[in-house]
């Protein structure tokens, strides 16, 4: 599959008649949140867990040298917390070529904090994109996203971002915080 997903998304989902929709947010949607919403609460969907194994070729990183950013691999038993946005579906035209580098929309339930559960979106980069990176050990994952930097800037803000914004959550997102503490002892951060 290629990674320009706008065409691909763009007849994934037909939203006639469908004034509103949530969408479900476990990377940089939790803490960029640059589109208009409705609505917006902590959400959290089962089975699938948060892994830093998408390259990020236009965003955090460049084709020559790209970043890594997270995507979801399931995982029977686990939960991924995140933010649920209530969105106009004209939302999906701006968030589709922000998310355009191997990430497809699909369908999932979600449960909010207080029990209820609702239908909503997901972007998931999964494995048969071209710029999936897969795993690999923590300390390799740390130095590439501390070396990588791209338009949206260094792919280490957006580790630290995501990780301030998870606990402000209440998450402990194992992956992502055995990441950040690799990054934030290799020494390569550089102070700004």
């Amino acid at each position: 599959m290629s990674a320009n997903t706008i065409e691909d998304n763009r007849s994934r989902f037909n939203f006639d008649g469908v004034e509103a929709i949530w969408l479900f947010g476990y990377g940089s949607l939790i803490y960029k949140v640059d589109f208009p919403f409705l609505e917006q609460r902590p959400a959290s969907i089962q089975g699938w867990a948060r892994r830093f194994w998408q390259g990020s070729h236009d965003h955090r990183g460049t084709p020559e040298a790209p970043g890594r950013v997270v995507t979801l691999v399931e995982q029977p038993e686990a939960v991924c917390r995140g933010m649920a946005y209530r969105v106009s579906p004209k939302v999906f035209e701006y968030l589709d070529v922000r998310e355009k580098n191997g990430y497809l929309r699909f369908s999932t339930a979600m449960t909010f904090d207080d029990g209820c559960q609702a239908e909503g979106l997901v972007y998931i980069a999964t494995e048969d994109n071209q710029a999936f990176l897969g795993e690999a050990p923590d300390a390799d994952i740390a130095r590439q996203i501390a070396l990588a930097t791209g338009p949206s800037g260094p792919n280490a803000d957006y580790l630290l971002r995501l990780a301030d914004s998870l606990r402000q959550l209440g998450d402990d997102c194992a992956h992502t915080f055995a990441l950040e503490a690799c990054l934030l002892k290799s020494g390569l951060l550089t102070e700004s």
